[in-house]
């Protein structure tokens, strides 16, 4: 079985779809409740390389502290965002997934067949009651 990981908020529809997907897959990944096991440091920053984003990228602002903290001020360098990140993980967009394809910020929760090493998948219904069709393109 593929080794893939997700961190995953489970109050998040998204993050709920992008895990049931995984799992539609036919794969139970390690799932890291991100919130009650906090990524380390080294970790965030393995994260943000494999993503090939900045650490902005993975901010979440909504339901966070991102504007009571004015973490869009510019003048933040990318180790005190990650510093913020680890005295407030809820900062940490999601779900994040590994897997030996690559890493995603998995937003919207479909991104993630991308990255899933496996043949094309039937259809898939989201909570939402939408239906996602894989097209079986995979990251190469």
């Amino acid at each position: 079985m593929p080794d893939i990981t997700i961190y995953h908020n489970p109050a998040c529809g998204t993050s709920r779809n992008t895990l049931a997907l995984i799992r539609h897959a036919g794969i139970e990944p390690t799932v890291v409740e991100y919130l009650k096991t906090p990524p380390s440091r080294e970790q965030l920053e393995q994260l943000v390389q494999a993503t090939g984003g900045s650490v902005r990228a993975l901010l979440r602002e909504k339901g966070t502290p991102f504007a009571e903290l004015q973490l869009d001020d510019p003048k933040w360098s990318d180790a005190e965002l990650l510093d913020f990140l680890g005295q407030h993980p809820i900062l940490l967009n999601r779900p994040i997934v590994v897997t030996e394809l690559g890493t995603r910020l998995c937003r919207p929760s479909e991104a993630v067949l991308e990255i899933l090493p496996v043949p094309q998948l039937p259809p898939f219904t989201k909570e939402d009651g939408e239906t996602v069709i894989d097209s079986g393109r995979r990251t190469s």
